[in-house]
C-alpha cells in the first residue's frame, strides 16, 4: 500500500530554525535560511515547504518577511554559489550557507533579543558541524515538527525559486529553469544533452546524472 506523507502541523518553538533548499539540484545556488518566530507571530498555514503550493509558499514567505517589520520574526539567509559547491562539495557548501544564515539572524536581532545561551539552533536533517555555534540540534523531519524550521524551509525555497526564475531563466532561457528550478527533471536533462552545460550547472552533479 502506498504511504502518504503525514501533513503534520508543526508546533510553535521559540528557537532558531534552519533549513536549506536546492541541495539536490543540477544547477543554481544552494540557499539556507534561519528563522526565529516570536510567540506573537501568526503561524497559521506554516508547514514544510514541500507540502505547500507555490502560491501558498509565496503568501507565507511575505508574511514571514513582514514579521521582520513588526518585530515578530527574525530572518537570515545564506547562499552558496555554484562555484563554491564545485570547489568545496555540496556538504561543506551547505554548512557554509547555514552558518551565514544563522549569523544574519543574530545580526538582525535587535537589542540582543536572541541569546545563544538560552536559544537553541534547530537544524533540519541529521548533520551539522560548527566551531562557531555549540548549542545546536539536528532534527530529522524537523520541518514537520517545529514551525521555526518549517518557516526556514519556506524562506529558503521561495528565495531560491525566485532567483532561478528571475535571474537564471532570463540568462539561460533554453534550459527551462523557470519550470524545474534546476532539478534533474526530464526536461532539464534533455536540455543539457541538447545545449551542453552553462556556468550555472554544478559540474559533478551533471556528470553523475548523465552517466545514469
Amino acid at each position: 500500500m502506498k504511504q502518504h506523507k503525514h501533513n503534520r502541523i508543526p508546533q510553535h518553538t521559540s528557537e532558531i530554525g534552519v533549513d536549506e533548499a536546492g541541495r539536490g539540484c543540477l544547477a543554481g545556488p544552494l540557499v539556507a535560511a534561519a528563522v526565529f518566530l516570536s510567540d506573537d507571530f501568526d503561524t497559521s498555514g506554516i508547514r514544510d515547504s514541500k507540502l505547500l503550493s507555490a502560491k501558498q509558499r509565496e503568501h507565507l514567505y511575505e508574511g514571514i518577511l513582514n514579521g521582520m517589520e513588526t518585530g515578530t520574526a527574525i530572518v537570515g539567509v545564506g547562499i552558496a554559489s555554484v562555484e563554491q559547491i564545485d570547489k568545496i562539495n555540496i556538504l561543506q557548501a551547505t554548512m557554509l550557507a547555514m552558518h551565514t544564515a544563522i549569523g544574519n539572524v543574530l545580526e538582525h536581532s535587535s537589542s540582543g533579543r536572541l541569546n545563544l545561551a538560552t536559544h537553541h539552533i534547530l537544524i533540519d536533517g541529521n548533520y551539522f558541524r560548527s566551531k562557531t555555534y555549540q548549542n545546536t540540534q539536528t532534527v530529522i523531519r524537523g520541518d514537520e515538527l517545529h514551525d521555526c524550521i518549517a518557516a526556514a524551509s519556506i524562506v529558503a525555497k521561495v528565495t531560491r525559486d525566485r532567483w532561478m526564475q528571475e535571474i537564471a531563466d532570463k540568462e539561460y532561457p533554453q534550459y527551462g529553469f523557470k519550470q524545474h528550478k534546476g532539478y534533474a527533471t526530464k526536461q532539464h536533462r534533455e536540455a543539457i544533452l541538447r545545449y551542453g552545460i552553462c556556468e550555472l550547472h554544478r559540474t559533478l552533479f551533471v556528470r553523475n546524472v548523465l552517466k545514469t
